[in-house]
């Protein structure tokens, strides 16, 4: 009789210890692979895993059911991964219930449909986050203006934008760059796709083209863009029927006083800019503090600031980190002048040394956006021509998880953002 007890007892405690979750540690010592951690929880809502977003809770880890194909899929990709028992799983949620600790645990529901704008032909730079979602194992979709202007952004959820001048001037390089081949053919081949698309000039085509991605973003799209394509979208928008662009750019001058006629009211993030007129200088507006700020690249560091996981998810999601204080990187547009920042827009991240910010994000309509500055994270001043950065070496990389928690909080379940 006790021995059938004693048996009884073992069984019930072997149940109790049991494997049942798999947590993928995001903090800086125990993560080998921090941006290859997020494409396993993309795989895992891909396949219909639940998944949570532990945000704040050791670097802002991720919680996954055990399985047999996770573990596997987690060695085969290189990502840390601790396994914990029903008990251990309770205590930890338990820990993060606690109003005295600012931490959250967020459902992610399903994985999200990606669409990266970005040209079909090969480009002269590479584009962080085409490189990272690759690196990262997370499918995407590439898409350009056809795609757009043909309304197909209604099958994805989250829209990224390559380094891309909306504004109908190639990027500002007319002066560097006017005679390379590279340059001329882009400038061809963008003539010929609005000509093809039923305009006259390749500005209108860009404006059509960003008023078609802001009417994504007010349905309840989620945008996310970098470098250029951050002020030249929302110059693009400001401009709206008014002709910015030089002889060089569109065969006709600029119309006179244009600057005065700009909408601040249709753009998303910024306010009151004022144009750089002169085609030969490498600078949409003064949004940019590339040519204002005199940083050091050993000091050139931005701050994540600290919100409350329990009452701003959202912002808190899109800071998750292993360290509050990422390096900075050059861009054609490096960062934003605080000042010209819209009043309803969240900075998440400043430079302490000239109050820049790097790292912005706000709603539109039913939607959501996110500007950062800067090209690449690992490349401080990545140049026209470089070779891409080899993520493999910079696989626990703060600036790039930035960009992939912008990939994966559209999945999470929605919580109203209080801040």
């Amino acid at each position: 009789m006790n021995k059938s007890f004693v048996c009884i007892f073992i069984f019930l405690l072997s149940l109790s210890v049991k494997a049942s979750f798999i947590l993928l540690p995001m903090d800086e010592t125990t993560q080998q692979n921090h941006l290859k951690a997020y494409g396993i929880t993309y795989w895992c809502l891909s396949k219909d895993y639940k998944a949570s977003w532990l945000l704040n809770y050791r670097g802002g880890s991720f919680l996954l059911p055990d399985a047999e194909e996770i573990r596997k899929e987690c060695k085969i990709r290189g990502v840390s991964f601790e396994i914990i028992s029903d008990a251990e799983e309770a205590s930890i949620l338990n820990e993060i219930s606690s109003p005295s600790q600012n931490m959250e645990s967020v459902i992610l529901e399903k994985a999200p449909k990606i669409a990266v704008y970005t040209p079909k032909g090969k480009q002269p730079w590479d584009d962080a986050v085409t490189l990272v979602l690759t690196y990262a194992e997370i499918p995407f979709t590439p898409i350009y203006d056809e795609e757009v202007l043909s309304d197909q952004l209604l099958l994805y959820d989250w829209l990224h934008l390559h380094h891309e001048d909306f504004t109908g001037q190639y990027g500002k390089f007319y002066a560097a760059y006017k005679n390379t081949p590279w340059y001329i053919d882009q400038k061809k081949d963008s003539e010929a796709l609005a000509a093809k698309l039923g305009y006259s000039k390749v500005s209108q085509e860009k404006n059509a083209v960003a008023k078609k991605i802001r009417d994504f973003v007010i349905g309840g799209g989620f945008m996310f863009a970098m470098c250029s394509a951050t002020d030249s979208f929302d110059i693009s928008l400001a401009a709206d029927g008014v002709d910015i662009c030089e002889t060089m750019f569109d065969g006709d001058p600029s119309e006179s006083n244009y600057q005065s006629k700009l909408n601040y009211n249709n753009s998303f993030a910024f306010k009151n800019f004022t144009l750089e007129r002169k085609p030969e200088v490498y600078e949409f507006s003064d949004i940019d503090m590339t040519t204002k700020r005199r940083v050091p690249m050993e000091k050139d560091y931005f701050t994540l600031m600290e919100f409350s996981a329990k009452w701003d998810p959202i912002p808190s999601m899109l800071c998750q980190n292993h360290t509050q204080l990422v390096k900075g990187f050059m861009g054609q547009t490096t960062s934003f002048d605080t000042s010209l920042i819209k009043s309803n827009v969240l900075v998440m991240g400043t430079c302490e040394l000239n109050g820049e910010s790097r790292y912005i994000h706000g709603e539109k309509g039913k939607g959501m956006f996110t500007f950062f500055g800067g090209h690449d994270p690992e490349d401080f001043q990545h140049q026209v021509g470089d070779p891409p950065t080899v993520l493999d070496l910079h696989a626990n990389s703060p600036g790039y998880r930035l960009i992939l928690n912008n990939v994966l909080f559209p999945a999470a379940r929605k919580k109203k953002l209080k801040t």
